[in-house]
């Protein structure tokens, strides 16, 4: 049976508004997963793409959603007041897809995606059951003293990172260092590359990335 891939739109009602992709698996598993993309991109980089499919293939309902300051412009980066926005909208997805399954649901994201994810998390520690990190954010390249570490003690999530060799955002030493500040259960699964995590280069390479993401977050949420 084909998976099922929907345009997805939801109002902002008292929340910040949801528009992204819904996927539904032919198997469901259920479980849930929400998605959402780093600073410079949105919910239809190859990347979110090719996750999303791995995970729906593995049985997770999947919304790949853009954060709410890419609804409102196409291109260019956050602002930092918009933050707290971009942090409803992850709250409203992940109640939607809440109502879409009788599982866990998870919240995943790239980059600056990654980080507002956590922050929720942090802030609410029951909103979802586990975390899934890519290519986080530790710090901006060569400034290593502005750490975007100070939630990491309030966290409850058990979370997943995913981290390139090479990341000027923070070298796995300095993540290793992160990973102690948070009280609930961390793994790391290295990828060869930087920020980009070697993508879409990777998707050459036996496994392909996507592959090895859900392979070793399944294995850790198990």
């Amino acid at each position: 049976m084909p998976v099922a891939v929907e345009r997805f739109e939801a109002p902002a009602a008292e929340l910040a508004a949801v528009g992204g992709f819904l996927h539904r698996p032919a198997s469901p598993s259920g479980d849930g997963l929400v998605l959402t993309h780093g600073a410079g991109s949105d919910c239809r980089s190859p990347i979110l793409v090719d996750l999303a499919g791995a995970f729906v293939g593995a049985g997770l309902v999947v919304l790949r959603c853009d954060l709410p300051y890419r609804q409102t412009r196409a291109q260019g980066p956050p602002s930092p007041a918009g933050a707290e926005r971009d942090r409803q909208g992850l709250r409203h997805a992940v109640r939607i897809v809440r109502g879409l399954v009788s599982g866990r649901v998870f919240l995943g994201g790239v980059s600056y995606g990654g980080r507002q994810a956590s922050m929720l998390a942090a802030a609410e520690p029951g909103l979802v059951d586990g975390l899934l990190l890519l290519s986080y954010p530790l710090h901006p390249p060569t400034q290593p003293r502005r750490l975007r570490t100070e939630h990491f003690p309030l966290s409850r999530v058990p979370a997943l990172f995913v981290h390139g060799t090479r990341d000027p955002f923070g070298a796995l030493p300095e993540l290793e260092a992160a990973r102690a500040l948070i009280p609930a259960r961390t793994e790391v699964l290295t990828v060869r590359g930087g920020h980009e995590l070697g993508y879409p280069c990777s998707a050459g390479v036996e496994p392909p990335l996507p592959t090895r993401v859900v392979a070793a977050f399944r294995a850790f949420v198990a």
